[in-house]
């Protein structure tokens, strides 16, 4: 039978017909829509609004035991900051202490008693802040946005102080003007958008296909289709071309949500987005089919998709975490992930409007990622039908 087949000429109506048999499975059953359409925005949702990098209104708990003029206006340049929301003015250690524990604030600023006397007297004062350091990263951030304020304040009772002396005040050394390109407002979401659709577009896709010939041997169909003149080709392809335009339609959704939901800009040429997600997609799907040949129920490929496209895409793309910092050996593993050269790709369209001049070793990349995996599940059928 192996042999009749590899005489047979390829026919594209054959090819056809099984796309026409995939269309219609997947239209009638509800549970591969909702996967195929659904899902992908329920997840573009859920992770666009909740995965941020902005560290806004962290919660402040301030002991002042100055109460002078001098200490009120520290207090209010904290409250009037946008990083910094004053919930607690407690009037002890123990109820600073109990606020950091229980997890009612996150930071804690003391003013000491003479405050206010030493710096009307012009000398220096210590003002304690007190931190949870649970998460490193936050913690961190925080600290450097309220040293920003004490710094803000000390210079400018320093100037103030200077002013009085002699009459004018200082010229500051040096004047730093700074400007942020691609990302103008310094927003997390317009960075994790962008990334967050390759790594959704490569869990969906291959999700999809790793079910397709697993559910073929499960119900018994499969057997029929085996004794008919189709060849190994015709049939991966047939069933890529279905999945391929519902991936298609997914990414067109997810770039209207960006845009519309999200307001990511998109800076760079739609036509090449498109197109590189076209081959980003041709390789993922038929990552699924390769699942698909290998597993033998579909329980067992659609675990082993989630396992091998969605923590790695997640992880090791540089998605949320900068590849830079990552052990030497991750950094070198990395390099096998797909979805790393997706995420790089849409970002420089999104964010710089890069075209493919920059751009081409990462799409050169994805088009060997595609025939790799398409030849891979071609070849893996057929040797599962010899």
């Amino acid at each position: 039978m192996s042999g009749a087949r590899s005489t047979t000429a390829f026919r594209p109506r054959r090819l056809a017909a099984v796309a026409r048999k995939e269309f219609i499975h997947v239209l009638r059953d509800p549970r591969a829509l909702g996967i195929a359409i659904v899902l992908p925005m329920i997840m573009l949702l859920i992770f666009g609004y909740a995965l941020t990098m902005d560290l806004d209104r962290v919660p402040l708990a301030v002991w002042d035991q100055s109460r002078t003029p001098q200490s009120r206006e520290l207090v209010s340049r904290f409250e009037g900051s946008r990083y910094f929301s004053l919930v607690a003015r407690p009037d002890s250690y123990r109820e600073v202490e109990a606020s950091l524990a229980g997890g009612r604030t996150m930071m804690a600023v003391v003013i000491p008693v003479e405050f206010g006397r030493r710096v009307a007297s012009g000398r220096t004062t210590a003002v304690q802040v007190l931190a949870d350091g649970s998460d490193a990263n936050t913690t961190t951030l925080a600290l450097s946005y309220a040293e920003s304020v004490v710094r803000g304040y000390s210079q400018e009772i320093l100037v103030e102080r200077i002013r009085r002396l002699t009459g004018r005040p200082p010229a500051l050394p040096l004047d730093l003007r700074f400007r942020s390109w691609f990302n103008t407002d310094m927003e997390s979401r317009i960075f994790i958008v962008p990334g967050l659709i390759a790594v959704i577009m490569m869990l969906i896709t291959a999700l999809l296909t790793s079910l397709t010939v697993a559910r073929e041997w499960e119900t018994g169909t499969m057997e029929q289709l085996v004794s008919t003149p189709l060849r190994g080709t015709e049939l991966i392809l047939g069933k890529l071309v279905p999945y391929f335009t519902i991936g298609m339609l997914d990414m067109l959704l997810s770039v209207l949500a960006g845009r519309f939901l999200f307001g990511v800009p998109i800076r760079g040429s739609l036509v090449l987005l498109f197109l590189v997600s076209a081959i980003y997609l041709v390789g993922a799907l038929s990552l699924g089919i390769l699942i698909s040949a290998k597993a033998k129920t579909q329980l067992l490929a659609s675990q082993f998709a989630f396992v091998a496209t969605f923590l790695p895409a997640f992880l090791l793309s540089g998605f949320m975490f900068d590849i830079r910092n990552m052990p030497k050996a991750l950094q070198v593993l990395t390099y096998l992930i797909p979805a790393r050269y997706f995420v790089a790709f849409l970002r420089g369209l999104y964010l710089k409007g890069t075209g493919l001049a920059q751009l081409w070793p990462e799409c050169l990349l994805m088009v060997l990622f595609g025939a790799l995996m398409l030849l891979a599940a071609i070849h893996s059928f057929r040797k599962r039908l010899d």
